[in-house]
């Protein structure tokens, strides 16, 4: 292909991202041209309903749209394949198509890779094309390159991160202003930052799919979203997040996953759950829809990548880097950076992981209760970090912090609290990440 020759893209969904994604290709047309080496031509868009108003969408795109996603993908002119539809049908399909046909794709979907992952990058490996995916986690924030390729010479040993920025938004409006969950949810969806479904967000499907796409990058490893254990936000209450206060904490919705050490062997952990973490931790200070995420590696030490996790424009950002790669590659007839598996490290279940908790304990103010409370611990095995009551009489809470346990001994502890006569109510438990 000569650099006079323009790669001519199909463009699957033409919503928030697609639309942007459009916009950008006409907009940057002559510097995408000299970043890649040819002109990068629009060739066809596909949508579901061609009459629906579209913001930003110019008349000449208009011109593009067709509902035949399949015929599309399949045709013979086509290069390069970018979908943004998202879930999983049609778009694997489609996906699967346009590799077989010899197209590069780009996708944003982060369900299909946590979900099927593996039968993409294979179909890419087969057709001989590039399969890249930056835009599937954290919007703009270029992470996904960062662990593939640019750390590629490192041992990562721990991906933390905020990955969504709904239930980042809520959180934040509970620590900053005092607001309870129904409250702040509300005020998200208002201003367009949760969905009027916001269950994928909120109940942590959506940063457990990021998890598994940044486990499997990070530590050479198939994770799909079954191997991530899962918790949402819809628990934490404002009295979790003034313990946390009290604490000079502050609680997030976390994506965690790191290499451990077992018996048998190293292992990966991957989960996603609210978790409390001190005010002077690097995420801590990550506010409002915002996304972060911190890495560790034995030799780089500490990274943070910090941004816009979600919206059209920062995700088509993410998008046109893809785009430019991608092009690049097929330009000068190479392929990029392939499906790294090879260390194949068993997925640990989160009974084995290791986590410390945040437990308020409301009991009856009489003498003897800590000391009971102290040998339930005991009998499972976890140390007591630090403990101290707040309230008298009926008021009485004990606040207890453990030390590094497993997660399965630490939830039996609870479950015994739980049954002590003197205890009324084990009525927060909180996971607890970071140094304090």
């Amino acid at each position: 292909m000569n650099s006079q020759t323009p790669l001519r893209v199909a463009l699957l969904g033409c919503g928030v991202v697609g639309s942007q994604v459009a916009r950008l290709l006409r907009d940057q047309a002559a510097d995408l041209h000299a970043r890649v080496g040819a002109p990068i031509e629009l060739a066809g868009i596909a949508v579901r309903r061609p009459e629906l108003a579209r913001e930003g969408l110019s008349e000449e795109h208009r011109g593009l749209l067709t509902t035949d996603a399949m015929g599309l993908v399949t045709r013979e002119d086509i290069d390069l394949v970018v979908e943004v539809i998202g879930g999983i049908e049609p778009a694997r399909s489609l996906i699967l198509a346009a590799l077989a046909h010899g197209a590069s794709v780009v996708t944003a979907n982060k369900a299909l890779l946590a979900e099927d992952g593996p039968t993409l990058y294979s179909a890419a490996e087969a057709a001989g094309t590039d399969l890249y995916y930056e835009a599937a986690v954290a919007g703009a924030i270029p992470i996904l390159r960062p662990l593939r390729e640019s750390l590629a010479g490192d041992q990562v040993t721990r991906v933390l991160g905020i990955v969504n920025g709904t239930t980042n938004y809520i959180l934040d409006q509970m620590h900053t202003f005092g607001k309870g969950y129904d409250e702040a949810l509300e005020e998200a969806q208002r201003l367009g930052y949760a969905e009027a479904d916001p269950t994928a967000d909120v109940e942590g499907f959506d940063a457990a799919a990021k998890a598994a796409i940044l486990a499997s990058l990070a530590f050479h490893t198939r994770v799909t979203h079954t191997d991530v254990h899962r918790e949402g936000i819809a628990e934490v209450s404002a009295a979790d997040v003034n313990s946390a206060k009290e604490m000079n904490s502050v609680v997030k919705l976390l994506a965690i996953c790191a290499l451990v050490e077992t018996p048998e062997g190293p292992a990966v952990s991957a989960r996603v759950h609210p978790a409390m973490i001190p005010a002077t931790h690097p995420l801590a200070s990550v506010r409002g829809a915002y996304n972060a995420v911190f890495v560790e590696s034995k030799a780089a030490g500490q990274l943070m990548f910090y941004g816009p996790g979600a919206g059209g424009a920062p995700t088509a950002s993410a998008v046109l880097g893809d785009l430019v790669t991608v092009a690049r590659n097929r330009l000068n007839n190479v392929r990029g950076t392939r499906e790294s598996a090879y260390a194949d490290l068993p997925v640990v279940p989160m009974g084995a992981t290791q986590t410390r908790y945040l437990m308020q304990i409301d009991v009856d103010d009489k003498a003897g209760v800590l000391a009971e409370v102290a040998l339930t611990f005991a009998k499972h095995n976890v140390s007591i970090q630090t403990v101290r009551q707040e309230g008298r009489g009926d008021d009485a809470v004990l606040v207890v912090v453990s030390h590094s346990a497993s997660d399965a001994d630490l939830a039996a502890t609870v479950a015994d609290l739980q049954a002590l006569p003197f205890v009324r109510e084990v009525s927060s438990v909180l996971r607890v990440e970071g140094d304090q």
